[in-house]
């Protein structure tokens, strides 16, 4: 059934309908480069767990797997692999959970600031009632950053911030690395388990005085039990045996879990940036008017330009935005009427957050 689209959102032809008394003015710009970063208890904890298991398979890959390795080559090369890996997950992940997503201006919904637009007939601004910024086209209120986002995908806990149209980049990096490593770490697990399992730890069981048949194998005197237990050259890992598989184990669980979490969200996101449309767009499947660019471009505008190396780096940014003109901020609408008239109920169900200001010919 269509409805009129004021039913659900009050449209009225003064700017005063803003109620600019109830807005506090915006803050006076910060100095460029300000560090950008969410107080939300839940989001610091889950940024917190995330370095924690990193850190954990480092810990695990290092001290458990590669440097007990008597392959000296094979060590060098996964570790510094393995590291770089990790270290460029974790500064995509800081760029992602510091940067400024797309935040709005809050408070800019004034009444000087609506006269100054100059609007003309059939044109409209929309205010975000909970932040009291206009919100200008395919930006979207997050109830965490308590911030109007520009191109708002979602809202990430593991970043602990907003992925929008600055920090979508240094996200998607962030998964890309993440399952990286976890495929990596899962492949060195299972030739650690395959090299090492029957030479080393059978020998090293036999020293603990574990295993089935002792009446086939020598047996280890009392005395020698005493003795501290020697860790030869071509032992797997310095950890007893019980140690290593627990540690294996749970590195195997969350690198199977990541992997998958991971490889989704990658593919999810480069997707959202393919078509030009971000993840809450998809969801609500909102056609609002705006430019569609072709695919590469996208790419290249969220990633920084033509394919290069710093399509990689974490401490490149993305094209830098630019900046709000008056016409950004004003959505025209082709016939009010006709609009009222024929937009639909869910449609209309998607706006009843927004309030708006509109010019119509009297």
């Amino acid at each position: 059934m269509l409805v009129p689209t004021h039913h659900f959102r009050d449209i009225e032809r003064e700017p005063e309908y803003l109620q600019p008394e109830q807005c506090i003015p915006p803050p006076d710009a910060g100095p460029v480069g300000t560090m950008w970063f969410i107080r939300d208890g839940c989001g610091i904890a889950c940024a917190i767990v995330t370095w924690f298991l990193v850190l954990y398979a480092e810990f695990v890959v290092l001290f458990v797997m590669l440097i007990p390795s008597r392959d000296y080559v094979y060590s060098v090369i996964n570790g510094i692999l393995f590291n770089l890996l990790a270290f460029l997950a974790l500064a995509s992940h800081c760029r992602a959970m510091l940067t400024d997503p797309g935040a709005v201006p809050k408070g800019n919904a004034t009444k000087e600031f609506i006269e100054s637009l100059q609007l003309k007939p059939g044109q409209v601004v929309y205010k975000c009632p909970k932040c009291c910024s206009i919100k200008p086209d395919r930006a979207h209120h997050c109830s965490v950053c308590k911030r109007c986002i520009r191109k708002m995908d979602h809202h990430c806990p593991w970043v602990n911030n907003c992925v929008g149209e600055n920090n979508q980049k240094y996200f998607v990096l962030f998964t890309m690395y993440i399952a990286l490593i976890s495929l990596h770490a899962l492949i060195m697990v299972g030739f650690h388990f395959l090299h090492c399992f029957e030479e080393d730890w059978t020998n090293r069981l036999r020293a603990f005085g574990v295993t089935k048949k002792e009446t086939a194998e020598p047996k280890v005197s009392h005395q020698e039990k005493k003795q501290p237990l020697k860790v030869s050259s071509t032992e797997c890992s310095s950890f007893s045996p019980p140690t290593t598989v627990i540690l294996l184990i749970l590195l195997c669980f969350e690198g199977l879990l990541f992997l998958i979490f991971t490889s989704v969200m990658f593919g999810t996101q480069v997707h959202s940036i393919c078509t030009d449309e971000t993840g809450i767009e998809r969801l609500k499947r909102k056609h609002q008017p705006r430019e569609h660019r072709g695919s590469w471009k996208a790419v290249e505008e969220a990633f920084g330009g033509a394919f290069s190396l710093n399509w990689f780096n974490p401490f490149s940014g993305p094209c830098h935005p630019v900046p709000l003109n008056d016409e950004d901020w004003v959505r025209q609408v082709a016939d009010t009427n006709t609009e009222t008239e024929t937009e639909t109920e869910e449609q209309s169900e998607d706006r009843k957050d927004e309030d708006s200001v509109e010019v119509t010919d009297d």
